[in-house]
């Protein structure tokens, strides 16, 4: 048998063949799209089914099945229909398929989806099948698919027309199916610990909650410029000044007006929660049981192959501090260093370029973040950050200039951020003025104080432990995906010619 060749690039001339079709199937059957048509079951369920029926050998019964034709051998006699679950196998005969269904055949392209009532056999080579007795058009597509068995291989096509990416490219579609099954057990592990989950606004009057340049918008009825979230942390902290619950998150959609690379997209998916009367040590346990429930739900096993990595969601992970990895990788002890001059000083001899008025603490991110970062393959927290950059979390004790945060860190990237939350409102209204002047200094004359927030800080926060988690990057890492582009059905990307 041979295969029918697949038209592969669009065309005036195959375009206006599929029109012609069209109009002779509106001719002949009248409705080309109808609205309604129901089948029996799915693919998947068909399989299921009839899973032990043997090769050449007929079930006696009849199911109606839908899909796309994605295959058509011997002049249609012979096709393969694709839904969301699976294939089936349609065979279409003069022995046992009617002549007004045989003489739809011509007018069928592969990319067409039609729907099939017949009986269910199996062939002698083993093939599950169904003889054809009814054939009626469902959709009449307009543009040829593209070529099937060599899938989608232009990566911008891919990203651009990501239906077409799911629609011919097994791994794509693998790949969204796995994510929408990472979502709910991420939400399911959750639910299950007690945590209750919320909705916070993606359009805030004052941004914040991280530091981020913000999206902004205009509400006209309000008359009201407005910003789309860059986190929903202090929402969430409300949350549990409120009382309505000592365990709360969201899954949410974040928006920051930055770079476009591998790992970043201006719109992307966050875990947040709230966990009152528990530390940064208890997220750090949190995160281990939810990363390795993750891997369990997705892989069946705690172990899983990353590009050309193993990597292993098994806990616990490893912990170290930031100072003592600093000084693991180049000799610089930063807790023996006294000032912001000696700090810059140790970076400047390190051959670290640190900004000229670099705090102590800056210095020793920056020195972390260029030489550390990177080698953190197996998931690691990093613990005991410089307050200088953690305005929200508490100190550590003994030691002011850290403070109770870490970061996850797998495959070199971040995967998680958590604090023992600052909950004392006088130091939170120092630190949040503080980070308020340093962006005014650096022309983020928009930037305001979240007075509302510090009010409600000012009503009483419990003690409590407080964890971001980069949903799209760990997906990422669960489903061997090197680009934050394969991840996310429609990316961002500039237009075409742009």
């Amino acid at each position: 048998m041979n295969e029918q060749k697949t038209e592969t690039a669009l065309s005036s001339d195959a375009t206006e063949v599929r029109r012609q079709k069209l109009g002779l199937l509106r001719e002949k059957v009248g409705d080309v799209y109808p609205a309604h048509f129901h089948r029996t079951m799915t693919n998947e369920e068909l399989a299921e089914k009839y899973a032990h029926l043997e090769p050449d050998t007929e079930s006696g019964d009849v199911v109606t099945v839908a899909g796309r034709v994605y295959s058509s051998r011997n002049s249609g006699m012979f096709m393969d229909i694709h839904d969301a679950s699976g294939k089936i196998q349609i065979f279409s005969h003069k022995d046992t398929t009617p002549e007004e269904a045989r003489s739809l055949l011509p007018l069928i392209d592969l990319g067409d989806i039609i729907g099939v009532t017949g009986a269910v056999r199996r062939t002698k080579r083993g093939e599950l099948t169904i003889n054809a007795q009814e054939i009626t058009m469902l959709t009449k597509t307009l543009l040829p698919m593209p070529e099937k068995y060599h899938g989608l291989a232009d990566i911008e096509t891919r990203y651009r027309k990501r239906y077409l990416d799911i629609m011919v490219n097994e791994e794509s579609k693998l790949r969204f199916q796995q994510r929408s099954k990472i979502l709910s057990a991420l939400r399911r592990f959750l639910e299950d610990d007690g945590f209750m989950e919320v909705e916070t606004p993606m359009l805030q009057a004052i941004y914040g909650g991280a530091a981020a340049e913000p999206f902004k918008t205009h509400h006209n009825t309000l008359k009201l410029d407005m910003y789309l979230r860059i986190a929903p942390e202090l929402y969430l902290k409300r949350v549990l000044v409120s009382g309505l619950t000592d365990k709360v998150f969201e899954v949410n959609r974040n928006f920051r007006n930055e770079g476009v690379s591998t790992r970043h997209n201006p719109e992307f998916t966050m875990m947040e929660c709230y966990w009152a009367y528990a530390d940064y040590e208890d997220m750090m346990s949190l995160v281990e049981r939810l990363f390795e429930s993750l891997a369990l739900a997705v892989h069946g096993k705690t172990e899983f192959a990353f590009t050309d990595k193993e990597l292993s969601f098994k806990g616990p992970f490893r912990r170290i501090s930031m100072p003592d990895a600093v000084k693991e990788a180049t000799g610089i002890d930063f807790l023996s260093i006294k000032t912001d001059k000696e700090a810059r000083a140790a970076a400047y001899g390190a051959g670290f370029e640190v900004e000229k008025d670099a705090t102590w603490g800056e210095c020793l991110a920056y020195v972390f973040e260029e030489k550390v970062e990177a080698t953190l393959i197996q998931p690691t927290h990093v613990i005991n950050f410089p307050k200088d950059i953690s305005p929200f979390a508490k100190e550590v004790p003994g030691e002011p200039r850290l403070v109770e945060r870490f970061e996850s860190y797998c495959n070199g990237w971040e995967i998680g951020n958590a604090f023992s939350e600052l909950n004392d409102p006088v130091e939170q209204r120092n630190r949040m003025v503080e980070q308020l002047t340093q962006a005014h200094e650096r022309g983020e004359t928009e930037k305001e104080l979240d007075e509302d927030f510090l009010e409600a800080m000012d009503q009483g926060m419990p003690p409590a432990g407080g964890l971001g988690i980069g949903v799209d990057r760990l997906i990422m890492l669960l489903t061997d995906s090197p680009s934050i582009r394969d991840i996310i059905l429609f990316p961002a990307r500039r237009h075409k010619g742009d």
